[in-house]
């Protein structure tokens, strides 16, 4: 839906108006020219736009959200908390199972050294 033009006079002082960038510009490749429109919806005179849906809650509304929110919050980090604890007890279990298995490797790589050492060292009797 194209939003009408208004034209600019100096006694058009009780309307909002917005600039828009002209098509006009590109096909000529000028630079950029701005046409003025009308709003797109027009307020009555003295009524005023909130900044948000939110600004409009009473203190008592204000501090339960912020408990809500503190609460929520809360549990998150009790969640993450709670799956941090497991992701690390996962990860120690696997560095002892490692060991475990180093250790394994390392008793028998002893077993195999002394073995060749016995066999490659000449025999004193």
């Amino acid at each position: 839906m194209q939003k009408p033009i208004m034209a600019v006079t100096g006694d058009e002082t009780d309307e909002e108006t917005e600039l828009a960038p002209s098509h006009m510009a590109a096909a000529t490749g000028d630079m950029p020219t701005y046409q003025i429109r009308a709003p797109a919806t027009a307020l009555p005179q003295g009524v005023v736009m909130a900044a948000s849906p939110g600004s409009l809650h009473s203190p008592q509304q204000l501090a339960e959200e912020a408990t809500r929110k503190r609460e929520l919050r809360l549990m998150k980090n009790r969640e993450a908390a709670k799956e941090c604890r497991r992701r690390k007890k996962e990860y120690v279990k696997c560095l002892e199972s490692r060991v475990a298995v180093l250790e394994v490797q390392n008793k028998k790589l002893i077993e195999e050294l002394e073995t060749l050492k016995d066999i490659c060292s000449p025999k004193t009797d």
